[in-house]
């Protein structure tokens, strides 16, 4: 069984970079070759894949937020963080760590879908807020 948890903040101003980091524990083995991934729900909406970091260490990002979107590995540590910058109070949200066998995102029109149902583990979810 392997555990998901995020961490960071829970308020940030508009204009600055909102960081999390998933600290990943239990059986690792099971899931040396998965990708862990970033989604977000914001209120109101689906559920919305930004990113992920390959078992290989490749990185890939949704192309709507690439600009503003960095996601990162700490091996000795089993963690992996996401910087999100220049945020505003549409990146209000609840933002979750999860991790898949294999790359799912669904991307059309301004926004990358994420199903529940391909990540095989899931963080419980941190709130953040963009506001003054």
């Amino acid at each position: 069984q392997v555990q998901l948890q995020e961490s960071g903040p829970d308020l940030v101003k508009p204009s600055q970079t909102l960081s999390l980091t998933c600290s990943v524990s239990g059986d690792s083995s099971t899931t040396s070759n998965y990708y862990w991934n970033w989604i977000r729900q914001p209120p109101g909406k689906g559920l919305e894949w930004m990113g992920a970091i390959g078992y290989d260490g490749s990185i890939y990002y949704s192309p709507f937020l690439k600009s503003r979107t960095s996601i990162s590995r700490d091996t000795s540590k089993n963690q992996f963080s996401l910087q999100l910058s220049s945020v505003t109070p549409e990146d209000t949200a609840v933002y979750y760590c999860a991790i898949a066998p294999q790359m799912n995102s669904y991307c059309s029109g301004y926004v990358c879908q994420a199903l529940r149902h391909e990540y095989e583990y899931w963080g419980q979810g941190t709130q953040v807020t963009v506001s003054s």
